[in-house]
């Protein structure tokens, strides 16, 4: 991957307002930013941050429950969309300062996406209706796969 360095230079963190549910309502399943954030103001960021950034990728990414892997600084990031989910994962790697030997695992739904596969391709299949594509991380292949 000759281009990896280069590709750093281009992944921004990108802040976006949040609109807090507080206690009144409860998702059941999904991410932590699904849960505290509604689905109106989610979707209405996420066809935000597209118009804006057509070529780039609104991604969020958080820890595995219970894994023990290091919580990340920044869990929204905006990608280019020609990047490889291996790409995206190295740099994530490098972002929980993990040592070399130490084994991270990514999963968009549940699944280990092949890492030489676009994102693209990823966000098109796996991209939640509110136009954001959720990936988690763990130490341990958490599940099963």
């Amino acid at each position: 991957m000759g281009g990896v360095g280069r590709i750093v230079v281009f992944v921004e963190q990108y802040e976006w307002s949040s609109g807090h549910l507080g206690n009144r309502t409860r998702v059941p399943m999904g991410s932590q930013y699904q849960r505290s954030v509604a689905l109106e103001v989610r979707r209405a960021e996420g066809e935000r941050v597209r118009a804006k950034h057509p070529d780039k990728i609104p991604i969020i990414v958080e820890r595995a429950p219970r894994s023990r892997a290091p919580e990340l600084d920044k869990k929204k990031y905006l990608v280019p969309s020609d990047l490889t989910v291996g790409q995206l994962c190295f740099l994530i790697r490098q972002r929980v300062s993990l040592r070399p030997e130490e084994a991270l695992f990514f999963f968009v739904n549940n699944s280990l996406p092949p890492s030489s596969s676009p994102l693209s391709a990823v966000y098109e299949e796996h991209h939640d209706e509110d136009l954001f594509l959720y990936m988690t991380y763990s130490n341990e292949s958490v599940y099963g796969a």
